[in-house]
């Protein structure tokens, strides 16, 4: 029950604090991400990495400072419970007017769970449900700008019209030969359209914000076109160009190079497909400068309606928004279904014991208690390979993970079989009990990892093989499916590891259960107890033998050190099956080579950043002929 009046000097001065801190960190957290355009204007391809993994622990630290300035200035954790819902309810007052209130919402229950017992998380001490709607939250007009703006082209000032629409952005870098690009871009959006007369109402809308992640930045937008919306994004990269010999002083160091660089438009990418993969959860997390993150998230499910909200906020960088709205639609899901948790098909991990829910999309790990002897790790080590995943570029290849600690399940929507693994295996992580009085028994896991669901690559293949694809000679539609099935997924596992190569990641267990096929094709990585960095890591040739008896040794006989990896050993694991052998030679047998590795680690050990696109190569624009 909330209290009839609001009597409590002290729970005004606590609502007030805790808002103060969630603004200080929201004007941190915008102030970084609007830097990322300066760090791209400037080709600062590590400053703009170690950004990216710096912004990640700005919310942390944030509900840190704001709980022990509560505890020191009014010992917020000995106030009554009548207090704490003054406190909550002062603070809705508070977001009357605000611009980020659901962000709000949730610093506020980080900050109130790190006070309070448990036992008060599910009632109305916290933002169980959102108060405040963000559904019709509107700029200030001193605001400098408008969550998005509109352009009206006909076809005569198509080109035109581009032109402004990029220049609008104001990147303080020269773009090479911009008016070529437009044009591309005109033409490309006219095959899109595929009407050859543009309606009255003909309209570009585009996002204020520019969206910097890795070595390039994205103008994203839609085309309206009466009913019709069209979702597009253009990527702005960076391109060098022979020097003119006609250059200012300035550029002299650039001369002495013989190259400049410049900001082209790479391709443009059209649909929700393309653009799912560009927000795809296997990608880092973007740099945008918002004003009022509710309208991003709402212009862009408008392009992307198949795509979550919760991850529409992680790939904002708002990952602890994201966690809140995933597990609202866990709890939701939990009330309109009555299956049972269960454990995961396929093969088990030696470290990590997975479960799921078959009518939702996501998988359960939890840390195992025992490993065999090969494993040699330990619990903080494997949580440190996580906390790497989280703050590192994945490149599309590796699973964004949502880490949460003490959640609670109902018991009945648990197998008798899945309690019995827990026990078995991870008992440190599992309590069963009434924990909050109310004769309702849970099951609280200590500590969980929650991914995507996506197909182990090791199903996918042999679920191509039994479908006939072994078979070379049987030209049956089905049997020609299953070997471009094969081939798909082989070609795909390989790319999927010199990606992950060009990010600096050597996986560790490269079997194919480690990795999973997306909905679009994708291979993705994520077992990640083993990963380390490759300039961590030995790349060695076996060395020849010494003599016949180290030839027919079936043991290794020379010497390993811990980081030391033996590329050519890779293929009596990897590749036992002819027809995956054949595809894999064929496309990747330099990732049997040490050297291909080796090249990579000098590399980047030499400072140079790798280009990953998050599109098909074969989509960007060819440059004009000089």
């Amino acid at each position: 029950m909330f209290p009839t009046r609001l009597d409590s000097s002290i729970a005004y001065d606590i609502a007030k604090a805790m808002m103060d801190g969630f603004n200080r960190h929201y004007q941190l957290f915008r102030t970084e991400s609007a830097r990322a355009k300066h760090r791209f204007e400037t080709a600062d391809w590590h400053g703009q990495q170690r950004a990216q993994r710096e912004r990640i622990e700005f919310y942390d630290l944030r509900v840190t400072e704001c709980s022990r300035r509560l505890e020191r200035e009014f010992k917020a954790g000995d106030q009554s419970m009548d207090i704490w819902q003054q406190i909550k309810l002062h603070y809705i007052g508070l977001l009357v007017n605000h611009h980020q209130p659901e962000l709000a919402e949730t610093f506020f229950n980080s900050v109130t769970t790190k006070i309070l017992h448990r036992s008060y998380f599910q009632n109305d001490f916290i933002f169980v449900r959102p108060a405040v709607s963000t559904e019709y939250i509107e700029n200030d007009e001193s605001e400098k700008r408008p969550t998005y703006r509109s352009y009206y082209p006909t076809r005569d000032t198509m080109t035109s019209v581009l032109l402004t629409m990029v220049m609008d952005f104001d990147l303080q870098r020269p773009f090479d030969r911009l008016e070529h690009y437009c044009a591309l871009v005109q033409q490309a959006m006219m095959e899109r359209l595929g009407d050859a007369k543009l309606r009255a109402n003909f309209q570009i809308q585009v996002l204020t914000g520019l969206f910097f992640r890795n070595k390039g930045c994205y103008i994203v937008g839609k085309l309206i076109n009466g009913f019709n919306e069209f979702p597009f994004a253009l990527p702005i990269l960076h391109t060098k160009v022979p020097a003119t010999g006609r250059n200012a002083a300035g550029d002299a160091a650039e001369e002495r190079h013989g190259q400049r660089s410049k900001l082209v438009i790479d391709t443009a990418l059209f649909g929700e497909d393309d653009l799912l993969m560009l927000f795809s959860f296997a990608r880092a997390y973007f740099m945008v400068d918002m004003e009022i993150p509710s309208a991003y998230v709402q212009f862009l499910r408008s392009m992307m309606p198949r795509k979550p909200r919760n991850e529409i906020y992680n790939a904002l960088g708002l990952a602890k928004q994201g966690k809140t709205l995933f597990y609202r639609d866990l709890l939701a899901h939990q009330r309109h279904s009555t299956d049972k948790f269960r454990i995961a098909p396929g093969i088990k991990g030696m470290v990590m014991l997975v479960f799921d829910l078959p009518s939702f999309p996501y998988v359960f790990k939890v840390i195992k208690d025992y490993y065999p002897p090969q494993k040699d790790t330990t619990r903080e080590q494997i949580k440190g390979k996580y906390l790497l995943v989280k703050q590192h570029d994945r490149v599309g290849r590796m699973a964004d993970t949502l880490e949460y600690s003490e959640v609670g399940f109902p018991r009945d929507r648990f197998s008798d079989e899945l309690i019995e693994e827990i026990q078995k295996f991870a008992p440190s992580q599992l309590e069963i009990s009434d924990r909050d009085g109310d004769g309702t028994v849970e099951v609280i896991i200590k500590h969980v990892y929650i991914e995507r669901r996506m197909i182990p690559l090791n199903i996918y293949l042999q679920e191509a093989f039994d479908a006939g694809g072994a078979n070379a000679n049987d030209t049956s539609p089905a049997a020609v499916r299953a070997r471009e099935q094969i081939e798909r997924g082989v070609v795909e596992y390989g790319n999927a590891i010199k990606d992950l190569v060009a990010a600096n990641i050597f996986p560790g267990d490269m079997l194919w259960k480690n990795f999973g096929i997306t909905r679009h094709g994708k291979v993705v990585f994520y077992d990640y107890d083993e990963i380390e960095y490759i300039t961590d890591c030995n790349f060695r040739t076996v060395p020849a033998p010494r003599n016949e008896e180290d030839e027919m040794s079936g043991e290794v006989w020379y010497s390993v050190g811990p980081k030391d990896v033996f590329p050519e050993t890779f293929g009596p694991f990897l590749l036992g099956n002819p027809a995956v052998r054949s595809i894999f030679m064929k496309h990747h047998a330099d990732l049997l080579e040490a050297s291909f590795w080796q090249g990579h680690k000098d590399r980047i050990q030499a400072g140079h950043v790798h280009d990953v696109f998050p599109y098909d190569k074969e989509k960007r624009f060819k440059p004009p002929t000089p």
